[in-house]
Formats: C-alpha cells, structure tokens, sequence
C-alpha cells in the first residue's frame, strides 16, 4: 500500500508506530482480552496507563512538582469556557491578545460568560502590504488589574506563531493546541497552559491541562463539575468517566516522542521540515506566503498560489499523490499543510516534490 501523507490540521495525523500498536492490541489490550475501551476506567491497569502517561508527559515537558496535570472533556473549546469559570470569579477582569483566528474564538466565548468590560482584548497582529506581523506591546505600561493574560502561541488557520516569551504583569494563560511538545518551552513561565488533543497529543475528545497550583486560590463562577479544575485535581480527572481510549492512545503518543528523543529531537526535526517547506515557496513566483518570516508557524504552513483559478485543480493531483488535506480554513483560502510531531520529513519531501512538479506544468 502507497504511503499517505495527511497534512490535516485536526484531527491530525498519529505516529505511524503508535497506530500499528493500537491496531495490534484492539481486540485483547495489556494480555485483559479485552479492548481498552472496554474495561473500567477505575480498574489497576487502567490507572496504572494513566499514572505512567502523566509521568511521561511530565518528562517530556519538565513540568515542575508545583502543577498539576489534568486530562480533561472538551477540546480547546471547552477550555475557552473552563478558563472564565474557574478563575475570573464575580469582579474579576481578564487581558487576551488577539493573533488570529482562534485567540479571537477564546475573546468571543469568555465574553458570553461575563460582560464585555470584565474582557478587555488587544488585537497583536499588523498587516502590512499584505504580510501579517505580529507586534506585541509593552504589557507591563498597562495599568489594569487583571487576573490572567490569556494568548494563543501558535495560529492553526492563520499559520502565525509567536516564539518570543511574554514578559507580563499577571499570570500568562496559553492555548496550546497546535503547538504542545513541537519545541522545548519554560513551562514556569506560564500560569496555566492547554491544548485539545486531536493535533500533538491524539484523538479529539481530549484536552491536556497543566495549571499551578496558586492558580486553583483563584475565585471561580458557577459551573459544570467535569470541567471544574479543582474537582479534576481532586478526583484525578476522573470526576466522570473520562473519554478513556483517547488517553491510552495520548499515553502511546507520550512514550513514542520520548522513545524518539523527547521534545528537543522533535523541535530539530520540525524546524527542518518548515525551514524546507517555506524555503521552497520562498524561492518560487507561483507560491507565496502572507506571514512574516519571524512569525511564520512551524506547525502550520500557510501559502497561496499565484493564479488563485488553479486552486481545486492542485487539490486534486495532490489528493491524487497521495497529499491530503491541503485545502486553507474557508475563513483566509489558499492552502494549508499542517506538519505536526508526527508528520515525518518525508512527507514534506514529497509535498515540496509534487509542488514543484505542479508549478512547472502550470
């Protein structure tokens, strides 16, 4: 069978040698003879995945003893909500910046839990002779109270990615969600961080959340009990019964990075990836990419050809090569090639390979 490569940008591709693992013990996990997805989530040997996933991912990130790992309902949207409640309380106020599509998602939801005022928002992004760059400003000359600063490191839709550390006043709040174990980060820098699953972790349906312990003092809002941190905490995320088969399959995604160099190995290989997509479509007139070089994603590579007409028919042959899902958010058009942990840099090869077959022909 010919080799797909699927450039989705989630749910997303899984580590081949994961998939083949999970294919294997199905029908019969851990000699039970029965499928993960089978057994009880309080049972020994499902616990004992669940402890050695933590570990593992704690490992990986070098998470200090004062955070706490939670696997959690929801995705990254549930985490929009779930933020708010568990920590703006009654009088608080909270400071997000906008870079993109889903930073802008995170202001609209926590504005329908509260009022506009209690939300302030600065829109981080400039545009300039049609290339995006993202300008941060002095957070520090804010004179505000805020509770959290909330941002989104790395635009999915967007292709837009922010490398530099924030220097903030209040307790930094990042989504995750495309970017999680991509490259090495000070996870002490951050208050709380979370990201959905279904792009560096595993399957939809789960969402990783790492908060610091002080963050858990705060005043919260009434809300639902699954998605109330400090129940999680307290009942090991399993206040109800958490979606089990995407855990297993997180915690083989977690021994897979470590057993593959861990997330400094994963950070060098991504860069090679990106550096050969973008500087391809760098050296090209029928390609062009709308991000500032210091702001490009290395997870998510957006570009643009230059006769926009030729848009389905390069969908197609791609589809055709074997080269899925492509095709840009509806919201910016172009095309899209999301290259997360588990896309190997062959599958950047053959993309690369097949554009500029398909720009020569057209």
């Amino acid at each position: 069978m010919s080799v797909t490569y699927n450039f989705c940008a989630g749910p997303a591709m899984l580590p081949r040698a994961v998939m083949q693992k999970a294919q294997s013990e199905l029908l019969d996990w851990n000699g039970l003879g029965t499928s993960v997805m089978e057994i009880s989530h309080r049972s020994k040997e499902f616990i004992a995945m669940t402890e050695q996933a933590e570990i593992d991912l704690r490992e990986l990130m070098s998470i200090p003893s004062n955070y706490h790992v939670l696997f959690m309902h929801g995705g990254g949207r549930g985490q929009f909500s779930a933020v708010v409640n568990n920590f703006l309380g009654q009088q608080g106020k909270a400071l997000y910046l906008v870079s993109g599509s889903w930073s802008q998602s995170a202001v609209d939801e926590a504005k329908k839990l509260t009022s506009e005022a209690q939300i302030g928002s600065i829109n981080i992004v400039e545009n300039t002779n049609d290339i995006s760059k993202v300008v941060i400003p002095n957070l520090n000359e804010i004179n505000k109270d805020y509770r959290y600063l909330h941002y989104c490191p790395n635009e999915t839709v967007d292709g837009i990615e922010i490398f530099d550390e924030l220097e903030s006043p209040w307790p930094i709040i990042a989504d995750m969600s495309s970017n999680i174990m991509s490259r090495e980060i000070d996870v002490s820098k951050y208050a709380l961080i979370y990201a959905g699953a279904q792009k560096n972790i595993g399957p939809s349906g789960l969402s990783i959340v790492i908060v610091r312990d002080d963050m858990l003092e705060l005043p919260s809002l009434p809300q639902s009990s699954i998605m109330d941190y400090r129940l999680a905490v307290q009942h090991g995320s399993m206040y109800n019964t958490p979606p089990t088969f995407a855990w297993y399959l997180a915690a083989e995604v977690f021994a897979w990075l470590k057993v593959s160099g861990g997330v400094a190995a994963m950070a060098k290989t991504n860069l090679d990836k990106a550096a050969l997509l973008y500087d391809f479509i760098d050296s090209s007139d029928f390609y062009t990419s709308k991000v500032s070089v210091k702001n490009r994603s290395v997870m998510n590579v957006t570009f643009y050809l230059a006769n926009e007409a030729l848009n389905s028919e390069f969908l197609k042959q791609a589809t055709d090569s074997n080269l899925v899902a492509l095709k840009g958010h509806r919201s910016v058009g172009g095309m899209r090639a999301s290259i997360y942990n588990a896309m190997p840099i062959e599958g950047v090869e053959a993309l690369v390979e097949f554009m500029k077959d398909f720009a020569v022909k057209n």
